[in-house]
């Protein structure tokens, strides 16, 4: 038998099951980074090391690693992560770092190391839902990290995330000497949910993911006048919700002019806010995705030019201020094609595998903007929904998004031995 036929998708399936029974509850999976649900399930996690020939530790900002010692120092990193959001679902993040550990006990218990050396990385705080700072972890990793702006972020019960990471053994100064586990990496792979819902209206399990969007965001304040609605005629009213009413309706025609654009207002605010009171100030926010950069400025651009125009129109004026953005990060061509490669062999006969971008950020987009050849595998999300009780994936396309990563690693290895890295 071959080593693929040999591999049992099967124990990331079940270890899956078994962290949904520890750390969920009726309204979903509690894993939020930094709390005891958290700690409760990375304790867990090191539980099923122990049998196994492998180095484990915890570096300077929290993230998990675990070793296989191969017959060369190079490395193939495998990652996710373990943290969910508030109510999450069973398979977000936990099915990247399970998939790993199987390949990885399957390499472990083999007769033989492996050609090369295999880490498996469960992430710190990928998903940013306690403290609003998504990626903390591998941002660390690849040097991106902010301690700056990170040192006075707070929970809602004023908990701030220096004081967090403190109780969970990581000092914020020292973060960035996560850095040290880059060496020797050749190659980084990802496994995931698609938390969309392209895969699904293909009728496709798998597709190769081309990389991670990237995304302008931004607070956008329409300034008209407050003024009694009873008495103040509609053709002089200085309405600022209809000004930003119009651009929450724009953000459509301008994502609709791009194949996998998107455009959201996802929060919108007014004041006074009462039922008697014209408007006189809308706070909005404008999340902005796509793969091409070129694509992302022209949005922001239209989005920039359209406000003005509403503003002009209801004879209101409108300021923008960036929240956050990150530029695309496409992933690298050779692994996307061995992924194909391993989608294709592991579902034929259909034989079909699909491109896509993630809309949604990963850890593997910070790894990629190191300059480590990057990957990701997504598997189908039934109904398109993530980050919530109801997430859901069909057992038997994550028995065949588990085999099919099994594969994908076994190419990547060849050719991390076959590449000058």
């Amino acid at each position: 038998m071959t080593s693929s036929q040999l591999f049992d998708p099967q124990i990331a399936l079940t270890l899956l099951h078994e962290l949904r029974e520890l750390t969920a509850n009726e309204q979903g999976a509690q894993r939020v980074a930094w709390t005891e649900t958290w700690r409760r399930a990375r304790s867990w996690f090191e539980s099923k090391l122990h049998d196994l020939p492998v180095e484990y530790h915890r570096d300077a900002a929290g993230n998990n690693w675990i070793t296989l010692k191969g017959a060369s120092d190079k490395t193939l990193i495998l990652g996710s992560h373990l943290d969910s959001v508030p109510n999450g679902g069973w398979l977000d993040g936990a099915l990247g770092v399970l998939a790993g550990y199987a390949i990885l006990r399957h390499f472990a218990l083999s007769e033989s190391a492996p050609p090369v050396t295999i880490r498996l990385v469960d992430w710190a705080d990928e998903e940013g839902a306690r403290f609003g700072r998504s990626l903390f972890g591998s941002s660390a990793f690849a040097g991106t990290h902010s301690i700056a702006a990170d040192r006075y972020r707070a929970d809602r019960d004023g908990i701030t995330l220096e004081e967090a990471l403190a109780e969970n053994g990581v000092d914020l100064n020292r973060i960035g000497d996560a850095a040290v586990e880059r060496a020797n990496a050749c190659a980084y792979l990802e496994l995931h949910i698609e938390q969309g819902p392209i895969l699904e209206g293909l009728g496709l399990p798998l597709g190769a993911v081309l990389g991670t969007k990237g995304v302008e965001r931004h607070a956008i304040i329409f300034h008209g006048q407050e003024a009694h609605s009873g008495s103040t005629p509609m053709a002089v009213r200085r309405d600022a919700l209809a000004a930003a009413s119009k651009l929450a309706l724009e953000i459509r025609t301008i994502a609709g002019k791009h194949a996998d654009a998107v455009c959201t207002m996802g929060s919108l605010k007014t004041f006074p806010g009462i039922v008697t009171a014209v408007v006189g100030r809308a706070e909005a926010t404008l999340d902005q995705r796509d793969l091409d950069a070129g694509v992302l400025a022209q949005m922001y651009r239209e989005a920039q030019e359209a406000s003005q125009r509403f503003a002009h129109e209801e004879r209101c004026s409108v300021e923008w201020s960036r929240i956050w953005n990150i530029e695309p990060v496409p992933f690298h061509p050779r692994l996307i094609e061995l992924c194909e490669e391993a989608i294709r062999e592991t579902v034929n006969p259909i034989g079909k595998a699909h491109r896509l971008p993630s809309g949604p950020l990963h850890d593997a987009a910070e790894v990629a903007r190191l300059g480590i050849p990057t990957t990701m595998m997504f598997v189908q999300s039934l109904g398109g929904i993530s980050h919530n009780k109801i997430e859901d994936t069909r057992e038997s396309d994550l028995l065949l998004a588990v085999r099919a990563f099994h594969t994908l690693a076994e190419k990547t290895i060849a050719w991390i031995l076959s590449e000058a890295l």
